[in-house]
């Protein structure tokens, strides 16, 4: 058994009512060596990973292994943050990161996600980047739990990582036009360099 649990193969559950972005980011995984179920709503999500049915019992699929969720915000009938919500309400499932993707870059509504629970925020389009970035997140997460260092928290490893980063202690970057940057940026800096509304 690898650490953690973890298989070698991650298993992500992709949540997202687009067509297209569900086939990229599915893609992106496979690239990246993950197993990926995909799924085109909320509520599939949820009957997905058993929680669909009274009072949001997962006793149907106990053995379920799903190291990553990862959801649009907007959709339609459940969003990704209500499903957010739901799954950090399962004794189950809670434990599962959670990852939140958006087209728009509208800042309450990261901070409510990550209060609720998120493990990141991702900005569409999703690029490999930010899919390697998790899957190492991921690993880690699993490498602490083996080590018995449950007190760390994953948004802090995360956030740790941003922060210390060459690229985002420099000056020069918050001045960087986000159209200059490659695609292959992960959104977590394309969020940092986006102007703020004032």
């Amino acid at each position: 058994m690898a650490l953690g649990g973890f298989s070698s193969e991650l298993h992500v559950l992709a949540v997202d009512d687009s067509f297209v972005d569900r086939k990229v980011i599915e893609r992106l995984l496979k690239i990246s060596a993950c197993k990926v179920t995909t799924v085109e709503s909320g509520a599939r999500a949820l009957q997905y990973l058993g929680l669909d049915g009274p009072n949001g019992s997962s006793s149907a699929l106990t053995d379920l292994k799903v190291n990553l969720i990862v959801t649009d915000y907007s959709m339609p009938g459940l969003t990704g943050y209500e499903l957010l919500k739901k799954i950090k309400e399962s004794s189950a499932f809670r434990e599962i990161p959670v990852v939140i993707m958006s087209s728009e870059n509208i800042q309450p509504r990261i901070e409510q996600c990550m209060i609720e629970g998120a493990e990141d925020f991702l900005l569409k389009p999703v690029k490999l980047a930010d899919v390697k970035r998790l899957k190492e997140l991921i690993m880690r997460v699993g490498e602490a739990k083996e080590g018995l260092t449950k007190s760390s928290s994953p948004k802090r490893i995360l956030q740790n990582d941003i922060d210390s980063s060459p690229s985002s202690s420099s000056s020069s970057s918050s001045s960087q036009d986000v159209s200059s940057l490659d695609d292959d940026t992960p959104s977590s800096k394309r969020m940092k360099l986006e102007p703020k509304s004032s």
